[in-house]
């Protein structure tokens, strides 16, 4: 299993490479598992080292619904769709306060973001719902990364 750091549009992915068969390739990006299509498939009598295949930068895996509460029935936004909420500072996510689906107002603590040392409450600047989260505890964002979005 290889390891690599990479940086794509000014934000760091860990990757780690679990399998390759052919051209598509097992990868851990942050955590969260991928099936990569490499341009051309690794031979594996020519290279006995792998090599560096082509990672593109992963797309957010559609978080599940969270159960519907026994509430007034509401159009249910799309997954992803609405406002998005920003890190307003490069950080470390320390807790996620909220789900999919769930109803917030403005100035609800949705996440909390560590930086230098600090806790900083990241609050809904819309009220909604929550589409979606793009994010997982743990995870070091950049500033101006989507958090998740509000609809």
């Amino acid at each position: 299993m290889n390891k690599y750091q990479y940086k794509v549009q000014g934000v760091d992915y860990e990757v780690e490479i679990e399998e390759v068969e052919g051209n598509i390739a097992k990868v851990n990006v942050n955590g969260i598992p991928f099936e990569v299509e490499l341009q051309k498939p690794i031979n594996a009598a020519k290279h006995p080292t792998m090599t560096r295949p082509k990672v593109e930068a992963p797309k957010p895996a559609a978080p599940t619904p969270a159960p519907a509460a026994a509430a007034p029935a509401q159009p249910a936004a799309p997954v992803g769709a609405g406002s998005p909420v920003k890190a307003p500072l490069p950080g470390t996510v320390t807790e996620i306060k909220v789900q999919v689906g769930q109803q917030v107002n403005v100035g609800d603590v949705v996440l909390v973001l560590e930086a230098m040392k600090m806790q900083n409450n990241i609050e809904a600047e819309y009220a909604g719902t929550v589409t979606s989260i793009t994010v997982k505890q743990g995870e070091t964002v950049m500033e101006g990364s989507v958090l998740l979005t509000i609809g």
